[in-house]
């Protein structure tokens, strides 16, 4: 059974991205076939594996004009995690799709033609809630939640919730959110753990162990094109990543909501 994961939260800079790469190359590191869509016009899941952002291989055809998703999804350093591109072309989907027929749909049906070659396929929507993160939401089974441990962090989660519960009722009903996991983690002060527990509290929201440490491992990553387990396999950061793949892998063996 595939599982399909998208990452969402509209605001901008907590780790969405970091968590979609470093996810995807920790679930591959437990031999399991893992495909990243890239749904984020700024690409930076593209260049984050390693990538070049290339106009004419990337999944704004595949939205916007029912080109194969097969045929545009590329290997990474990584042998069991493969991207399918972003481009800045994508800028321009979010008009474009409000006229299309079935606009909430694009995705989904592109999914279907490689669903069944991956044991994961992870969504990295980009920070908003338009009509890009609509579709990766009504192609998903679950969301993720990253989110940065910080004072305010968690004001949209809210209106993100929101986003879900429409379309779980106009789009998606086998749509849940499988929890928040939480990033830029430092121990050292009272402030993150509050805010976790604030979010567990007033959302029901769970937050999956362990938290993501902020380190500038993870800001150096990147630029190299590797994930922080290629870059720095020993890091508390690549440490952590490994044991929520090793939950998310569990969920998919016993069969739990995603």
């Amino acid at each position: 059974m595939t599982r399909i994961v998208a990452l969402a939260n509209q605001k901008g800079g907590v780790g969405k991205t970091t968590t979609a790469i470093n996810l995807g190359a920790s679930l591959a590191a437990c031999e399991r076939k893992v495909l990243l869509i890239d749904l984020d016009p700024q690409s930076n899941a593209t260049s984050g594996v390693g990538l070049s952002k290339d106009e004419n291989l990337s999944i704004y055809p595949v939205l916007m004009d029912g080109v194969s998703l097969r045929s545009i999804i590329r290997p990474t350093a990584l042998a069991m995690l493969f991207v399918a591109p972003s481009s800045v072309d994508l800028v321009g989907a979010e008009v474009e799709l409000g006229s299309a027929e079935g606009r909430e749909f694009h995705l989904r049906r592109a999914i279907e033609d490689v669903g069944s070659d991956y044991d994961y396929i992870l969504i990295d929507s980009p920070p908003s809630l338009g009509l890009l993160t609509v579709n990766g939401l009504t192609a998903a089974d679950g969301v993720l939640v990253p989110l940065q441990c910080e004072a305010l962090s968690h004001r949209g989660v809210a209106q993100l919730l929101d986003t879900i519960a429409d379309v779980r009722e106009f789009t998606n009903p086998r749509l849940r959110v499988r929890g928040v996991i939480a990033t830029m983690f430092d121990p050292r002060g009272r402030l993150a753990r509050e805010v976790l527990e604030d979010v567990h509290t007033r959302f029901g929201l769970d937050v999956i162990e362990p938290p993501i440490p902020k380190t500038v491992r993870f800001a150096e990553a990147p630029g190299r094109g590797v994930s922080i387990l290629e870059h720095a396999p020993n890091s508390a950061g690549a440490e952590a990543y490994r044991a929520i793949a090793a939950v998310l892998h569990d969920d998919l063996r016993t069969g739990a909501a995603a």
